[in-house]
């Protein structure tokens, strides 16, 4: 498998998640999906759809009402917004739920892998001796999304990580694990492999200065979290 992404279209896979069986000494620690949920409003900005729609609605209904308009004409304003907008919703939500059944997010005790692709399957692989860093942000109560900064010159570009790049970070593209759930618990077993295998080369942050909580993993390995 190539240092930090492959792609293979092959109707099977040695074992989920991976284009590949697994070297000899390494395995899984976890493996997961992204939330469907979760990555309507992440990936495609769902909250900003719903606040256009609204928006464009208030805009038209004031706009006939000062101009004279029934009340059939700003019913017919209201329901064909009602109709573009569910159409809209509907588009997302399906995207969002092939993507997601699409991807795998994978933490051996050398790498983290990210499988996604709903044609034609991509592999993202980051061994931990390549990160410099990682990051979560919170969601919500229970999901996340979990960055790796990547060493080195060489990465993947960003277009062939999306959605599961760290959004606006174009120069320098960083894998993320999108919609998480149970991201901290998550964030904790990447942290605590990470420690195992190379505590000397990557520094991983855990909390922010204003807010530390109570964490089972050595002091030295960390994940920030905003």
């Amino acid at each position: 498998m190539s240092l930090f992404h492959d792609e293979e279209d092959g109707p099977t896979e040695p074992v989920k998640g991976m284009p590949e069986v697994l070297p000899e000494g390494e395995d899984i620690l976890w493996q997961g999906q992204p939330s469907t949920i979760a990555m309507a409003f992440g990936a495609f900005r769902l909250r900003w759809v719903l606040g256009y729609f609204f928006v464009m609605t208030v805009y038209r209904l004031a706009n006939l009402s000062t101009n004279g308009g029934d009340t059939g004409q700003l019913n017919g304003v209201l329901l064909s917004s009602l109709l573009f907008c569910a159409v809209a919703l509907a588009l997302i939500f399906g995207l969002s739920f092939v993507i997601s059944r699409a991807a795998v997010f994978t933490i051996t005790n050398q790498r983290v892998v990210l499988r996604h692709g709903a044609a034609i399957r991509k592999y993202v692989n980051v061994p931990f001796a390549k990160m410099s860093g990682a990051q979560l942000k919170r969601k919500g109560a229970r999901v996340g999304d979990i960055s790796l900064q990547l060493d080195g010159a060489t990465k993947p570009p960003y277009l062939h990580l999306w959605p599961f790049a760290r959004p606006f970070k174009f120069s320098d593209p960083q894998p993320m694990m999108r919609g998480v759930e149970g991201a901290e618990a998550v964030a904790q077993i990447l942290a605590r492999a990470v420690f195992d295998h190379a505590p000397d080369k990557v520094r991983l942050e855990l909390g922010s200065p204003q807010s530390q909580r109570p964490s089972t993993v050595p002091p030295k390995t960390s994940i920030p979290a905003t």
